[in-house]
């Protein structure tokens, strides 16, 4: 097999000097046509006083409007595309949940960029031509399925497109067909591993090798779990909707030392959650990114709510992300505390006799929030073990995260499993107050 180092495309290959070179001149192209043909941009530049040719080098950026979520929201559907509907190949868009549906439109250059993206993610997870890849993310207007399936076409893989649900499936797809490679959010690979325990397989004895993992905050423990479990590389691969879907950053196999932008073809940012003031590299705050080649929906400066920070390159010459561990709109604020499901992820997998399921419910009573940490126990765990287990983690959270939790150890498979994105916490306050 030739050395990973022989496969890189000509982008990864750029010197710094080169990729700054690229990067402005993509960026003053992506802000005129952005400009041009798509008129919220027109009115939030001529209202923040710049033009496209104000952007001179890459901290020019900084003078220009973010684009929020709520902005594509008040676009709905087709007023943030920059091209005639009719250019439009492919439409997705976001679950809608809390709110009108985020809509993104991809052209027939848009799409190739896509495919090229995921598959150089791949690539640097460590798949190869003829690995076989089970993608059970989502497909439909999630850009998860349809995503890793074309990325992984592609690279010369063969594709088995089994989309999220029916689990003891999943897993018998896995034994019969034998796939190396996984795509999936990490919950339901928790899920999976359950499933393939209750049927009395040990899953280190699976034919898979390489995991994928992303759609959702995962911890370095969670990693750890899958990693001893299954006998696999787990890495991260990032991405979000608005800005192309996954394949916006990948984490390297070789290294495991956080994500790789793409820079490109996505620049990034890091700016204060709270004044909008851009930060430097290595230090913490949400993360924002400007599409450099996206024809249909330019983006520009697309706050995501993803905290991380900007790192130098390791393994290709593009900067890295650390780990993202949490969004904005996922904090909870309890007695004055910020903490993120992530947190108290991390305490769970390290505490003896728990299972990596846990679920964080919230309640108020009288003027107090309460958060009650609710965790399966192993099925192994007598109950002492279960007890120690909720002091632990009391202990644990109290410790680390400076507040007081109450925790449930509760009956193994108790706790409603992920098919998708998993929803950490449940927010019962409303109920309370009522």
């Amino acid at each position: 097999m030739a050395d990973a180092t022989d496969l890189l495309d000509a982008g990864e290959r750029l010197g710094p000097d080169e990729l700054r070179t690229l990067q402005l001149e993509r960026l003053r192209a992506s802000l005129r046509h952005a400009y041009d043909h798509v008129p919220f941009y027109r009115e939030s530049f001529d209202k923040a006083g710049v033009r496209p040719e104000d952007c001179r080098s890459l901290a020019d950026l900084a003078r220009f409007p973010f684009t929020t979520k709520n902005d594509l929201r008040e676009h709905y559907p087709y007023g943030m595309f920059a091209v005639p509907r009719e250019r439009i190949r492919r439409l997705h868009a976001s679950s809608g949940t809390t709110g009108l549906p985020t809509v993104v439109g991809y052209t027939d250059n848009d799409l190739s960029m896509w495919a090229d993206m995921v598959a150089r993610s791949l690539r640097a997870a460590g798949a190869r031509p003829g690995d076989l890849v089970h993608v059970a993310y989502g497909y439909g207007l999630f850009t998860g399925g349809l995503g890793a399936h074309y990325g992984a076409e592609r690279l010369g893989c063969t594709v088995v497109p089994a989309s999220g649900g029916m689990t003891a499936r999943q897993v018998q797809l896995i034994r019969d067909l034998k796939p190396t490679v996984i795509m999936v959010t990490p919950s339901y690979m928790l899920t999976l591993l359950d499933e393939f325990e209750r049927q009395g397989i040990d899953p280190r004895t699976s034919s898979l090798r390489v995991g994928v993992f992303g759609a959702e905050p995962w911890t370095e423990q969670m990693r750890r779990e899958i990693e001893e479990r299954f006998a696999i590389d787990a890495v991260d691969i990032y991405g979000l909707s608005e800005v192309i879907g996954p394949g916006v950053a990948q984490e390297c196999v070789e290294t495991k030392d956080g994500l790789t932008v793409w820079e490109d073809h996505f620049y990034p940012e890091v700016v204060d959650p709270i004044t909008g003031e851009p930060l430097p590299d290595g230090e913490r705050g949400e993360l924002v990114f400007t599409s450099l080649t996206k024809e249909a929906m330019p983006i520009v400066r697309y706050r995501t709510r993803d905290l991380t920070r900007l790192l130098p390159g390791t393994a290709r010459v593009f900067r890295r992300l650390e780990k993202v561990t949490g969004r904005s709109d996922d904090m909870v604020i309890l007695r004055g505390v910020n903490l993120f499901p992530t947190q108290i992820e991390e305490v769970v997998l390290r505490t003896p006799g728990v299972a990596p399921h846990f679920q964080l419910r919230l309640t108020r009573e009288g003027r107090l929030d309460r958060l009650t940490v609710r965790a399966e126990a192993r099925p192994d765990a007598p109950p002492q073990v279960r007890e120690a287990a909720a002091r632990a983690i009391v202990a644990g959270v109290k410790d680390g995260i400076g507040v007081s939790v109450d925790v449930e150890i509760v009956d193994p498979e108790s706790l409603e499993r992920s098919v998708g994105k998993i929803r950490r916490i449940v927010d019962l306050r409303s109920r309370d107050a009522g």
